[in-house]
């Protein structure tokens, strides 16, 4: 396996960071993530359900 190609930071003439390049792979885990992150906070306030209720959910709909 090769290996990943560490970011590389974009500078300014006095050497102060502005801008990073990642891999096209990091981009694409970081957008990932970030919808992950956005789905837990956009659904924060709803009911938690039992495991057994989602298994009988999940039955219902024929997805097990």
């Amino acid at each position: 396996m090769a290996a990943q190609p560490q970011e590389q930071y974009v500078v300014d003439p006095t050497g102060k960071k502005t801008a990073v390049i990642l891999s096209l792979q990091r981009y694409q885990e970081l957008m990932e993530d970030l919808h992950d992150l956005a789905m837990v906070a956009e659904r924060r306030k709803e009911r938690s359900i039992s495991l057994e209720e989602m298994k009988r959910r999940l039955q219902k709909d024929g997805l097990v």
